[in-house]
Parts: structure tokens; C-alpha cells; sequence
């Protein structure tokens, strides 16, 4: 055992600018490593599980280090690439290491005093006394007479000062849980199996069954037998045997398993299984089509590489990362799986993000079918134990391709991950690709809280520290995106027709200003739009209509004064929800039931103005009385597999028409839709944003694309009062290359990206003067330093959210200007702002690249 004086510098999950160092004691000196966590006192006799960063013999020269109170993990929990990660985000994003902890490590990875235990509801005591400690007994004693304890509690209980491997030890047994866990519901994923009796077991008595169930039981000898091949009982090593494979096995079998049951021949159990593995891969990827061969082929030269994957000796310099602008339907999918397969035969892992948890359910299935166990799925509807599970597989994953057969390598467990951007943060240890899937989408944007970064720049720069390749796809990509690419930074591909020879959908524009002067929409429903809709039920084709609000009625307004109720804690309308029959917010939750009278001159008559999803739905109902009609936004899709079911029922065509918001314009496949309609273009092209032009097309583009996408061309429908936009008409002519052109001119005349960099530095309190205050304070300070490059400050369209007024100031930098100096001023710049007593309360927040 050393006996030299070691010291720590640990990341604490709190939003705190530096690292706290800490000193070990002489005998954890041979145990401690960079990045296991480890327990620390911070704050007055707070505990928390910090993460070791650093390992030094420098005693802090400002304070007298504490001695960590213990080391909760044998092998480090993150590794040297994960914070090569975690440092570059810090700096790049501008915020505090302690912030990326608390998003980037499961919630059980994550203890701290303030945290709530609670006995696990599917705990059963019985059987688990030599399983237990006697701390650990006690702690079950309390929290069976007080439901939930603090770990200060705890740590009185048991008259020990350090709790945390008791603690540890408890949830690792199903013991206890931490309250937040109780929000997910967790159920540990259990599976009955079916077990040979003692009786049974002995070879004599088994031959005297068979003798026995051949005359009288011939289904129940047949179950018997399924049994025996199963658990392969004549092998060196037998396996369990789950009674839903017998049921699937043997028709009948439920039956016949229970007679057995009672003839003392089987027995049942139940025992946790896991939630990712069982997938059996059918090892059958599909061939290409010679367009889609000739870009992969191109791919593959520019990340240089050759068709047998070994790198390519060319002269030119391999491009790290590819735009693969595909338009919808072209089987961009099947170049990513291509490009897997390639990745996981030389035994490297794979991410895949997507940029909604929709996406996932069917692009999940559809990679099962191709590497089995090998595909991991990570995203925030999985609870706590689910996250941990599969970080501890992505950890555990160790693979040398010399000792493998390829049978092997097409099975390595957690070596595909699917996932949203929490992804990002899993412990890779060997990425060899990672594909960013509809690399425009705003969802890769992190907005609250920090950091607040894009998971697709993220990705990129994970990529980097793994020497690995990054391909972006879209079919609309982002204007940064291509811009690189067109500039060379990124290498190309483009797909321009769609898979099999299908026609891009017709797309045809509802006049609705024109229907109105004519007297012809029906409610939000425009003629051409609704015979459309007629005549794909009528042939049995499915619809998918697209209206980007969510609620039934996005405002109550009086009729006579047109007074709008408003929230009381944000600066916006509520909205309503017929389902709940109420007003509700979509900020902060706040909800009301609707007033029957004005509140401003009394009079009765309140209206529901404009219409959401959720109107949409109900009406159509009326339209169409036989249509099944289901609805897809974030109102039905808040449990856990709600997505999945929803997704699920329009793909066996249990649904007929599929109303929703975003989320049905995503990268979803349907075989079965030929007609989609677009409710309303223009709350998308009126948005004060400059990006709102190029979000439209990419919406508008991209939900059009789900028509007609396998056997005939599809109908998208587009309602605006606008017929003649610059937008609408490239929608119409599929012409990305025109938008593109034209954005980019804007963009350059205004000093927007792809040109300048921008940095959006928010000033954030209850007291509105103080807010104006502050941020005429803080932008002219920063004027001083970056002159014209400031805008604002200015309060953004929804300026109090939770009685919290912003009010926002813009910085524009020039590309080719020092962005480490830029924010090394601005850092300054509002660190001598807090030091003013006045500002010491108000919050500013710092935006990079925001979207």
C-alpha cells in the first residue's frame, strides 16, 4: 500500500465553475482511478457522489482539502473519452462540468443527501434474510414504519457516517429505490419459466412418463419433448426454458403445461430477465439498388476506405464526415445499415441518433431483425434501471476480432446504439461510425437546462476523439450542413430519386383565403382537402394530416370585447383541451377550467379560437363516422410506450387517419399512406425567426415525403392563404437547391449563420425593471468590447415564463474571428456583472449556436 499523499479533483453534480479537490486517505490510494465516483462532503454536511477527474500530489492552495468519504465503484463509470468529451462541451457550450454530470449520468448513477429512498413496491421480504445485512435490516425497519427516508436519516439509523454502499447495496437488490423512480413505474421485466420436477428429473420415472403420456396425453408428451430441446438436457450445459417459447412452439401448450403442472412432472418460477436481449438476428440485409450502391460506394472513398473495408492509400485526405442528402423514400436506411454491418464485422461500435423517440420504434425493429442483440436502445422514456443497464453494457463491451467468428461479431450485445441525444453521453470505448439521422432537426438542440448543446456538433466532435467517421443524413438538410459540404469541409452524397422508381408525391396547393370568399370550407377544412381524404378511404389508403399545434383551440376569446384569458404565470394565451376541459399552458402547466363568462366586461358569449390537434381529431370524427382516427403529439404520447403503440396501430391499419404535430413528419415509413395534408403552412412561414423559411420547407418537405412511398405516387395537400410563397412553390417542385440559394443570400446579407457565429446571452429574473436594468447594463458592457456585433437587448415573444421575466441580447461573430477569445471576454464580462450587488440575484444564461 502506498503511502504517499494523494489528491483528487472531483466533478460534483452542481453547476459550480470549477473542480473541488479532495484528499484520499493512504489506504484507498491503490484503489482510487479516474472516473469512479466517490463520495464527498460539500456545502455544510451535504454528501454527494462526485466523479474523480483528476489524481495529483498538489494540495489546494486556498482551502484544506476533506478526505473523500468513500469510493462507491470498483471500475470507473466514465471513461478518459467520455471526459475528452465532457471538456470540449464546457468549453465549447459555456457552462460548468458539474452540468453535464447531471445530463450525462443516469439517475442512478447519481446519489446525493437530498435524496429520497423508499421501499421498492416489488420487494418481497421472504427468502431475503441471507441476502441482507443487519444495517441493511434496519433500514427496511424504518422505511416500513416512515415511508421515505433522506440519506441523512439513514445514516443516523444505522450510527454510520458514509450510508452510500449500504444504500448502493439495497437498489442493486431490489430493495429500495430512489424516489424520482417512482414517476417511471419501474417494473423489473420478469418471465416465467418452466422447470423439470425432482420426480420427473430421475431417468427411470421420465421413461415411465413418456411410456404413460404416449397413450393418454399425446399433447402433453409433445410439450414434454419441447421441454427437452429446449433446455438441452442432454448437452454438456442445460438452459432454462421460458414457458412463452413452449406456448410458441407447441399449439395448445397452455393447457397441457398446466395438467403437467398437477401430475407433479413440471414446476413454474419467475425470475428478472433483461429488458435488451432476445432478439434473434436473421443475418439477410438487402441488397442495394445501383444508385444506392454508387453512394455508398462514394462514402466509402471519401471516408477512405475501400469495399473491403481496409483504408484506402489515396492521396487525397479522407473526409471524417459525409452529408448523405437523400430525398424521402430513397433508402437512405439501407446505406446506414450497409455501412453498420461493415463497422460491426471489424468489431467497432456503432451510434445511431435519431432525433425523436418515435423514430426509434421502427428503426429499432428493423435493425433487430439485422444484428439481433447486438442493437442497444437509450433514450429518456427508459426509466432509471433500464439507463443503468445499458451504460453498464456499452461499458462492459470488450472485443478483439481476432478471437471472434463472424457469427460471434454479428451478436456482441449493446454494439449498435439507438438513441435520442442523451445518447451521446454513453461510455463508447471503440465507436467506429456514427450516423446522425435527419441531422436538421431542431430536437438535437438541448434548450433547458444547461448545457445546451446540438447533439448533432456533439456527435461530430465525439467522432473526432474516437478517430471514428460521422455521416449526417437528411432529406432537408440544414443550410449549415450543406454548406459545408458544398465548401468541401464535409464530404457528399445525394440521392435524388426515391427507392424502386416511385414518383415524388403531387402536391397540390388549397387556396383557403379563396375557399372563404366562396363559402366553401368547412370548418378548417378546405374542399380540396377533404374530397382527397374521401378518396383515399374509399380505396382503404391511410392519411396522415399535419396541423403544428397541439390542444383543441390554441385561445378563448370574448366575443365582445375579445378579452383572452392568460396565464398567470407566463405571458401567454391558454390553451384548450377539450379532453380535460380546460385552459392550460404550455409552459409552465398551469390549468384552469374555462371561464362561461368574460372576465373584462362580463359578457357570455366566449368563443374557441383557431384549432389544434386535438379539434382536428374531433371533427374529422364528424366528417368521416366510420374512419378510425387517432391522434399522435405530446398530449397521447406521455407514457412510455405510447409512441410505439400508436406507430404500431397505424402500421397493421387499425387507424385510418393519423392527426398530428411534428412528430408524424420525422423519418416515419408507412406502406399504406397516400395522402397527406398540411392544416395550416402559414403559422409556420409567419414566425419571426430567421430560420422560420427554411423550417417550413423542411417541415412541409418532410412530412410530404410520408405519401406514396412504396408502390404509387402519393397527394399532399397544402393549405395556406399564401399560394404564390417563394416556399410553397420550392415545396412544390421538391427544389431544396433554390431555397438553399436563396436563404443563403439572406443569410450572408444579415450576418446569420452559415457566416457568423451566434451567442445568445439571456438576462433572467422576477423584477422586470431589474431585468431591464441588468441587461442595458450587460449589453453595454459588451458593446464595448464586440461594438455593432450586439443586438438588443430586446424581450423575445414570450418574455415572462413561471413569473420569470428574459429579455435577450444577440452577439454576432465572424467566422473566421477567435471564438476562444470571444468567449473568454464574455466570461469576464459577466463575471464582473455578478459581482455588482444589485445583479448578484439575477440569472443570466448563455446560449451557443442557439436555435
Amino acid at each position: 500500500m502506498s503511502r504517499t499523499t494523494l489528491f483528487v479533483d472531483v466533478i460534483i453534480p452542481l453547476s459550480v465553475p470549477n473542480l473541488y479537490t479532495y484528499r484520499v486517505p493512504f489506504n484507498w490510494n491503490d484503489s482510487i482511478a479516474i472516473g469512479q465516483r466517490v463520495v464527498v462532503q460539500f456545502r455544510k454536511g451535504k454528501l454527494y457522489s462526485a466523479l474523480v477527474r483528476h489524481i495529483h500530489q498538489n494540495p489546494p492552495k486556498v482551502y484544506e482539502a476533506k478526505y473523500i468519504e468513500n469510493i462507491l465503484d470498483e471500475q470507473p463509470v466514465v471513461n478518459e473519452k467520455q471526459f475528452e468529451l465532457w471538456d470540449w462541451m464546457a468549453g465549447y457550450y459555456m457552462c460548468n462540468m458539474g452540468d453535464i454530470m447531471v445530463a450525462a449520468l443516469p439517475g442512478g448513477l447519481r446519489l446525493a443527501s437530498e435524496s429520497k429512498i423508499v421501499l421498492n413496491p416489488l420487494f418481497n421480504s421472504s427468502g431475503s434474510e441471507h441476502t441482507l445485512s443487519d444495517k441493511e435490516f434496519l433500514i427496511i425497519d424504518a422505511l416500513e414504519l416512515k415511508n421515505v427516508l433522506l440519506l441523512n436519516d439513514v445514516a443516523e439509523i444505522i450510527e454510520q457516517k458514509t450510508v452510500y454502499p449500504v444504500i448502493k447495496s439495497l437498489i442493486e437488490k431490489g430493495v429500495v429505490i430512489i424516489e424520482e423512480e417512482l414517476k417511471e413505474k419501474f417494473k423489473p421485466k420478469m418471465a416465467t419459466f418452466i422447470r423439470i420436477t425432482e420426480y420427473a428429473d430421475n431417468e427411470n420415472n421420465l421413461k415411465a412418463i413418456f411410456d404413460v403420456l404416449e397413450k393418454k396425453a399425446p399433447k402433453q408428451l409433445e410439450v414434454v419433448m419441447a421441454y427437452i430441446n429446449l433446455s438441452k438436457r442432454y448437452s454438456a450445459e442445460r438452459e432454462d426454458v421460458k414457458k412463452s417459447d413452449i406456448i410458441k412452439m407447441v399449439v395448445g401448450a397452455e393447457g397441457a403445461i398446466n395438467s403437467l403442472i398437477k401430475k407433479n412432472i413440471f414446476t413454474l418460477y419467475e425470475r428478472e430477465v433483461g429488458r435488451f436481449a432476445g432478439f434473434e438476428n436473421e443475418n439477410k440485409i438487402s441488397e442495394l439498388n445501383e444508385i444506392q450502391q454508387q453512394q455508398l460506394d462514394s462514402i466509402n472513398a471519401q471516408f477512405g476506405f475501400s469495399k473491403s473495408e481496409i483504408r484506402n492509400p489515396k492521396s487525397e485526405i479522407p473526409k471524417e464526415v459525409i452529408l448523405l442528402h437523400g430525398v424521402t423514400s430513397s433508402g437512405k436506411t439501407e446505406i446506414y445499415v450497409k455501412l453498420i454491418e461493415q463497422v460491426v464485422a471489424q468489431g467497432k461500435q456503432v451510434l445511431y441518433l435519431l432525433p425523436e423517440i418515435a423514430l426509434t420504434t421502427q428503426i429499432i425493429n428493423r435493425l433487430r431483425k439485422y444484428f439481433g442483440d447486438a442493437v442497444g436502445v437509450y433514450h429518456s422514456k427508459f426509466n432509471e434501471h433500464e439507463r443503468v443497464e445499458i451504460w453498464n453494457s456499452i461499458s462492459n463491451f470488450k472485443f478483439q476480432i481476432s478471437n471472434s467468428s463472424q457469427s460471434e461479431i454479428s451478436n456482441r450485445k449493446s454494439q449498435v446504439i439507438i438513441g435520442a441525444r442523451s445518447a451521446l453521453f454513453l461510455p463508447f470505448s471503440n465507436l467506429g461510425l456514427v450516423i446522425v439521422d435527419e441531422e436538421h432537426d431542431t430536437s438535437y438542440k438541448q434548450y433547458d437546462p444547461a448545457p445546451r448543446y446540438n447533439a448533432r456538433d456533439g456527435a461530430i466532435y465525439l467522432a473526432h476523439i474516437h478517430k471514428a467517421k460521422t455521416l449526417l443524413g437528411s432529406a432537408t438538410p440544414s443550410l449549415e450542413s450543406y454548406y459545408n459540404a458544398m465548401e468541401g469541409k464535409y464530404g457528399f452524397a445525394e440521392i435524388t430519386q426515391r427507392f424502386g422508381g416511385v414518383q415524388m408525391p403531387e402536391i397540390l396547393i388549397a387556396d383557403v383565403k379563396d375557399a372563404q370568399k366562396r363559402k366553401q370550407m368547412k370548418s378548417h377544412f378546405s374542399p380540396l382537402l377533404l374530397d382527397t381524404i374521401s378518396l383515399a378511404l374509399v380505396k382503404k389508403e391511410q392519411v396522415i394530416l399535419f396541423q403544428n399545434r397541439r390542444g383543441f383551440a390554441p385561445q378563448q376569446e370574448c366575443n365582445m370585447c375579445a378579452w383572452v384569458p392568460q396565464c398567470v404565470n407566463c405571458d401567454v394565451s391558454l390553451t384548450f383541451h377539450k379532453a380535460t376541459n380546460q385552459l392550460r399552458c404550455h409552459y409552465c402547466g398551469y390549468a384552469v377550467k374555462p371561464p362561461n363568462k368574460c372576465m373584462a366586461c362580463g359578457d357570455t358569449d366566449m368563443r374557441m379560437k383557431g384549432f389544434g390537434t386535438e379539434k382536428i381529431e374531433e371533427e374529422l370524427q364528424l366528417f368521416y363516422p366510420k374512419a378510425r382516427i387517432a391522434r399522435m403529439d405530446l398530449d397521447t404520447t406521455r407514457s412510455k410506450f405510447a409512441h410505439q403503440h400508436i406507430i404500431q396501430d397505424f402500421e397493421e391499419h387499425n387507424v385510418d387517419i393519423l392527426v398530428g404535430t411534428q412528430m408524424v413528419t420525422k423519418g416515419l415509413d408507412f406502406d399504406n399512406v397516400s395522402m397527406v395534408g398540411i392544416l395550416n403552412a402559414d403559422s409556420m412561414l409567419n414566425f419571426p425567426d430567421f430560420r422560420s423559411f427554411e423550417r417550413s420547407y423542411q417541415l412541409m418537405a418532410q412530412v410530404s415525403g410520408r405519401a406514396g412511398r412504396k408502390n404509387k405516387r402519393g397527394t399532399v395537400i397544402i393549405q395556406t392563404h399564401n399560394p404564390a410563397h417563394s416556399i410553397i412553390l420550392e415545396v412544390m417542385e421538391n427544389n431544396y437547391l433554390a431555397m438553399y440559394t436563396n436563404q443563403l443570400l439572406d443569410r450572408k446579407t444579415f450576418n446569420y449563420p452559415p457566416f457568423y457565429r451566434l451567442i445568445e446571452i439571456t438576462v433572467i429574473h422576477k423584477d422586470v425593471n431589474l431585468v431591464n436594468d441588468g441587461a442595458k447594463h450587460l449589453a453595454d458592457h459588451l458593446r464595448h468590447h464586440f461594438q455593432k456585433r450586439v443586438l438588443g437587448p430586446e424581450f423575445p415573444i414570450v418574455s415572462r415564463m413561471r413569473n420569470l421575466y428574459h429579455k435577450t441580447i444577440l452577439l454576432k461573430i465572424e467566422r473566421e474571428s477567435s471564438v476562444i477569445q470571444v468567449k473568454k471576454i464574455l466570461t469576464d464580462v459577466v463575471a464582473k456583472f455578478k459581482t455588482i450587488p444589485s445583479y448578484k440575484s439575477v440569472r443570466i444564461r448563455i446560449d451557443v449556436d442557439p436555435m
